[in-house]
């Protein structure tokens, strides 16, 4: 079986406790994973993770971390 190359971000710092998004390339796949989970991993096509970023910069999705009452 080939090792997958979690990579995550240069923003994320190095030491233990930092949560982060991991991603890594599987073939033609995008996996995903959070770095204090990673048991857990989402798979998705580049296409998909580029709307959902795209979505994301634009704001699109804010309504979606919105308190409710405020």
């Amino acid at each position: 079986m080939t090792e997958v190359n979690w990579q995550k971000s240069s923003y994320s710092s190095a030491g233990d406790g930092n949560s982060c998004i991991e991603l890594a390339l599987i073939g033609t796949t995008v996996a995903l994973r959070e770095s204090d989970d990673p048991r857990t991993v989402l798979t998705t096509s580049p296409a998909r993770l580029g709307a959902l970023l795209r979505s994301i910069k634009a704001g699109a999705l804010d309504h979606l971390a919105a308190v409710p009452g405020t």
